[in-house]
């Protein structure tokens, strides 16, 4: 017996001493849902190990909790919604709150504004949210690294909340300063938002949940968009009286979603990985899943915690990330899809929407109603990103989704160009506007937000996601101030750049994307390990 016990042992396969009894190595982690990760390190991929296929469990899958639901439309509705509001607010009231700067700088502080200064504050009061939105990125790693990722939440909400109260009492107090603030700080909150938010749901939903809550926030900005457009019309708050109120409606939302603040839950892997605290995060999977505290399921998700804690705990910096080159690959993957989301020309389209309609040859009435059904077009898209991130892979939707953007911008651009060759090119321009939204939202739209939780393991999450957020609100401030004059420059031929950028972000994810969905970030990370290298190993 001793004789057939010490054979076995002479003859490892692989990984040396743990060939000698692999099932004692594997029969926690076989537990684990969709994959489960061996004690062997990878000597390839940072902070990874080795994956192996696992068994499923039939008779216990993670229920959707109250707990969940609660964080994934609290979140939503109480913070995406809101910066969505606040990004497109502005558009309508413009007029009137351009007026009343001019009326409140002259009577405060006696100062006439000429026509080139009244654009430079302009161009600041629109300018100051983006700017708001680099900075919050910023601090969006080292305050979901060190405080965790629910009071990043929180401080979201405490900084939209201050920034409704200054754009209600903005006006009644004649004080344009406190526009200013109010802008600035849902600039950082949008910011914090875009970096942690993401984060916040793919580490509380398990693997078989994540395609539907990854959506979510991409969604609560198309959301909040529409919503503005609706109350900022001149007939409801947007008028010359009430604009304030436009501004300030959002903070409804903030109330009411932050209410009930005490029974949203903590991330489990935060808890676990970054800070230790096992029995926590024991806890926080058994509201979130709906566990039994003797549950093999809880084990096995526990397991596998432990396995990529032992690998890799401590949060790494923005030094770190952008010098380890086996991080290289994924956050080139991540910065190149969330700028070439907003230099795809999404936000050009909607912020010149009605100057585009009316280029087109549209009457001034039929290209506010354009621009609403351009805005309810996106939202009905948007809505189907859960369904279909839960269906398709992700490098399916991304490819088509950049692919035929690229086709129907160059087709907008040219249509836009000769429209007085063919009276239908008019025509054929709204076609394109309304196909290129459709097919924006398939992809492009929704996916950039998340890939990078789907792509980094814990360690380097937090500030590859934050260096990401830092290039969003960049390209969009880029977009937001030369994209008018460079269409004074180039006419309808300015959309030609956009075009390019759709296939540039087409030919990095037929090339380097590897496929994400149903995956655990530790199986990923390795496939991108490589940088540039890496294109075989895609699948």
């Amino acid at each position: 017996m001793h004789a057939h016990v010490n054979r076995n042992m002479e003859q490892p396969k692989d990984g040396g001493a743990f060939g000698a009894s692999p099932l004692r190595l594997l029969e926690a982690p076989l537990m684990a849902g969709d994959s489960a990760k061996c004690l062997v390190r990878s000597k390839r991929g940072f902070g990874s190990y080795n994956t192996c296929p696992t068994l499923v469990l039939q008779d216990e899958q993670p229920k959707w909790s109250w707990t969940l639901k609660l964080a994934m439309f609290g979140a939503t509705l109480g913070a995406a919604v809101p910066v969505g509001y606040c990004t497109g607010v502005v558009n309508s009231p413009a007029v009137h709150m351009r007026a009343w700067c001019q009326e409140t700088l002259l009577s405060r502080y006696d100062l006439q504004l000429s026509e080139g200064a009244l654009e430079l504050l302009w161009a600041a009061v629109v300018s100051i949210f983006l700017v708001g939105g680099a900075v919050g990125s910023l601090t969006g790693a080292a305050i979901a690294n060190r405080f965790g990722r629910r009071p990043a939440f929180y401080i979201c909400g405490v900084l939209l909340a201050l920034g409704a109260i200054c754009f209600y009492i903005c006006r009644p107090l004649g004080s344009v300063e406190l526009l200013l603030l109010g802008r600035l700080l849902v600039g950082l909150a949008a910011g914090l938002l875009t970096a942690c938010m993401p984060m916040y749901h793919s580490e509380l939903a398990a693997l078989q949940q994540r395609s539907k809550l990854a959506p979510l926030c991409p969604l609560g900005l198309t959301v909040g968009v529409v919503v503005s457009q609706i109350f900022s019309l001149q007939s409801m708050l947007g008028g010359q009286e009430h604009w304030h109120l436009a501004l300030a409606f959002y903070g409804i939302f903030v109330v009411l979603c932050y209410a009930p603040f005490k029974w949203y839950p903590e991330s489990p892997k935060w808890l676990y990985i970054v800070k230790g605290r096992k029995q926590q995060a024991a806890q926080q999977l058994q509201l979130l899943r709906g566990y039994a505290a003797d549950s093999p399921a809880l084990q096995a998700e526990l397991n596998d915690m432990e396995q990529e804690a032992r690998v890799k705990s401590t949060p790494c910096s923005y030094l770190q990330v952008l010098t380890n080159p086996q991080l290289r690959l994924p956050l080139i993957i991540v910065c190149a899809y969330l700028g070439g989301q907003q230099l795809s020309g999404i936000n050009a389209i909607f912020y010149y929407s009605v100057s585009i309609f009316r280029k087109a040859g549209l009457s001034p009435q039929a290209a506010e109603l354009a621009n609403l059904g351009a805005g309810s077009t996106n939202l009905a898209s948007a809505l189907l990103g859960p369904m279909l991130m839960e269906r398709f892979n992700r490098r399916p939707l991304m490819l088509v989704s950049s692919f035929f953007c690229c086709v129907f911008l160059f087709l907008f651009a040219m249509l836009l160009h000769f429209i007085e060759s063919f009276s239908w090119f008019a025509m054929g321009c709204i076609v394109c506007i309304f196909m290129y939204i459709i097919v924006f939202q398939f992809g492009l739209g929704p996916l950039p937000f998340f890939i990078g939780a789907e792509l980094f393991e814990v360690a380097p999450r937090s500030a590859a996601m934050s260096l990401g957020s830092v290039v969003y609100w960049l390209c969009n401030l880029i977009i937001g101030m030369a994209f008018p004059s460079l269409q004074n420059a180039w006419g309808a031929l300015v959309f030609l750049p956009c075009s390019i950028t759709c296939l540039l972000v087409f030919v990095l994810t037929q090339r380097y994307l590897p496929e994400t969905r149903g995956r655990d970030p530790s199986e990923v990370a390795p496939l991108v390990a490589d940088g540039f290298k890496s294109k075989r190993l895609r699948q």
